[in-house]
């Protein structure tokens, strides 16, 4: 099985966030608090790149990268501020990058036989 990555240069920049650490903050967010826009997210800022090599690294695979013009409206750099949500909700992301890296990983390994069925082009 070949790894397919579609992109433009892999230097635009992301704060990634693994999912359970997203669905423990929405739960929390479930208290009442009136009205107020909280942001979860991701603490470990990391290039395209640089995620592609800790998932190569992971898998023992090198990705086939096929690279593509810019668009504009691409961001460079996207990090959510969560200083909020760690004062109402008292919530920070707990799963670091690599370690969430490695259960993604996982996870597919172990559910496979289904996963591989999901079109994703």
């Amino acid at each position: 099985m070949n790894c397919y990555i579609y992109m433009v240069t892999g230097n635009n920049r992301g704060g990634f966030t693994y999912v359970d650490d997203i669905a423990r903050g929405t739960i929390a967010a479930l208290q009442p608090l009136g009205y107020e826009i909280i942001n979860l997210g991701g603490h470990e800022v990391i290039s395209m790149n640089d995620l592609i090599r800790l998932l190569e690294a992971r898998i023992s695979r090198k990705a086939i990268i096929e690279r593509h013009p810019p668009n504009q409206a691409d961001m460079l750099t996207n990090q959510a501020d969560v200083t909020k949500a760690g004062r109402l909700l008292d919530w920070h992301p707990k799963v670091r990058l690599e370690e969430g890296v490695g259960r993604l990983v996982d996870w597919y390994r172990g559910e496979r036989d289904w996963a591989v069925q999901i079109r994703t082009e």
